[in-house]
């Protein structure tokens, strides 16, 4: 008889421990050590019987490498497509995180229904009819569209070799378990080696496959931590179930830019793509408020025109609250800091809010200009022009620094109606023949008696 072979997981991190003890040595956290099974039988996989079809399985001189572009798979998705790079890549492994309820399975099955090609949908939390509902409401129709509800990897992969698809959607990884290993599904050793073998899937044959995975309760998706670095692509689907607005962004992508975002709206019947959020983020009621001002940034290639909103209030108690959504909290601090050290502004007594609507959160500096008009606004309570918008970012002695890609956020404010863009000084001539007025300027003094004097 085969000895069992055990050894104790952290489930925060899945690090190995050959016995239990109070404290992961990798993460260092308390009672996260559960015993589980790693093996329980010789392999004898269906993937490894199709080793003989690998690619690349010997070694080449670096100099024969064929360097040719491999065509992408478009998912007829104009937002995914432009968040993964320009679709997927053959032999790519993607994982899709998000909060339950969010539009994760969705969003998924509309891809599925609406891509060319051979399509196998593997739902381990959902039944065939429940999937069959919700493409009815949907209303998609794809007869190359393959749904199995099944979480056992080896009946997974018999199906996979009768049906030969083209892309392999796998709902959830953390719903799958293999019979190498004898624990429950979602554990540690469970994922990882479910993880391992689909993987060897997608490179041996080239197919693409996507997994969804779910989120804990910090925000990070469950399961080792290993997991995002074995696959190829991490993207997470955020929003609020309470708005309609999703966003889709990557926090890992081996093939493309990982500072590109997709913007969806929630309905009733689906997902639509938002083709001109620029619009969808800005108020059209609350724009003669003060606390309101407009920044034109750049999420990846793609030009953005947010609303920043800012509320500063007397401080009740002790000590001034400073409390922000979508924003740098560390940032807004240094910004204040530089509005009471540069423009002498007493804002050590009072509570500053900030929010950048729509869930949108920006790492662009170029909103620093922004965030401060919205500050002085409601701090003397005037509400800004309607027709201004600002770009630049703030140094710590006061003066306002240039922007990338300027000429691209002319024009989103332009498309908007915008007649001013307030910017940094040193702006080449050739933006001032774009019919929208450039206010250059040089230190935040100057931006302080141009909106407030």
């Amino acid at each position: 008889m085969t000895k069992v072979k055990t050894t104790f997981f952290c489930q925060k991190c899945g690090t190995p421990h050959s016995k239990w003890q109070g404290q992961c040595n990798g993460c260092k956290e308390w009672n996260t050590l559960v015993e589980e099974v790693i093996e329980k039988k010789e392999r004898k996989g269906w993937v490894e019987s199709k080793s003989t079809n690998a690619k690349g399985t010997h070694p080449v001189r670096i100099q024969e490498i064929d360097t040719d572009k491999e065509p992408r798979i478009s998912t007829n998705d104009s937002e995914l497509n432009r968040v993964m790079g320009g679709g997927l890549v053959p032999g790519s492994i993607t994982l899709l995180g998000g909060e339950p309820g969010i539009g994760k399975s969705t969003l998924l099955l509309q891809i599925s229904l609406q891509i060319e090609g051979k399509v196998l949908y593997v739902s381990g939390e959902e039944s065939q009819k429940q999937i069959k509902l919700r493409a009815e409401r949907i209303d998609l129709q794809n007869a190359n569209c393959y749904v199995l509800s099944e979480t056992v990897t080896q009946k997974i992969f018999k199906q996979i070799e009768l049906l030969d698809p083209d892309i392999v959607i796998i709902d959830s990884i953390q719903t799958l378990q293999t019979q190498y290993i004898e624990s429950s599904s979602g554990s540690v050793s469970q994922i990882k080696e479910c993880s391992s073998e689909l993987i060897q899937y997608a490179k041996k044959t080239q197919t693409p496959v996507i997994l969804v995975g779910h989120i804990t309760k910090d925000g990070t998706i469950a399961g080792p931590k290993v997991l995002e670095h074995m696959v190829d692509t991490v993207l997470h689907f955020e929003g609020d179930r309470n708005h309609l607005y999703r966003i889709i962004r990557a926090q890992k992508n081996r093939f493309g830019s990982t500072d590109e975002i997709g913007i969806y709206e929630m309905l009733s019947n689906g997902l639509r793509i938002v083709t001109n959020p620029s619009e969808l983020l800005i108020s059209q009621t609350n724009r003669e408020m003060s606390g309101h001002a407009i920044a034109a940034t750049i999420q990846g290639v793609r030009p953005l025109m947010i609303e920043v909103q800012a509320l500063v209030s007397t401080a009740v108690y002790g000590t001034p609250q400073r409390s922000t959504t979508g924003f740098n909290t560390k940032r807004l601090n240094m910004l204040l800091a530089v509005l009471e050290k540069r423009a002498g502004f007493q804002l050590g007594t009072k509570d500053v809010f900030l929010n950048i609507t729509g869930g949108i959160s920006s790492e662009d500096p170029a909103i620093d200009l922004a965030v401060v008009a919205a500050v002085l606004s409601s701090y003397h309570d005037i509400a800004l022009p309607k027709e201004i918008c600002f770009s630049a970012e703030i140094g710590l002695s006061g003066e306002l620094r240039p922007v990338s890609k300027l000429d691209q956020r002319i024009s989103e404010s332009k498309k908007l109606g915008f007649e001013t863009i307030v910017t940094s000084k040193g702006i080449k001539n050739k933006f001032n023949d774009t019919g929208v007025h450039l206010l250059s300027l040089t230190k935040i003094e100057e931006v302080v008696a141009l909106l407030f004097a």
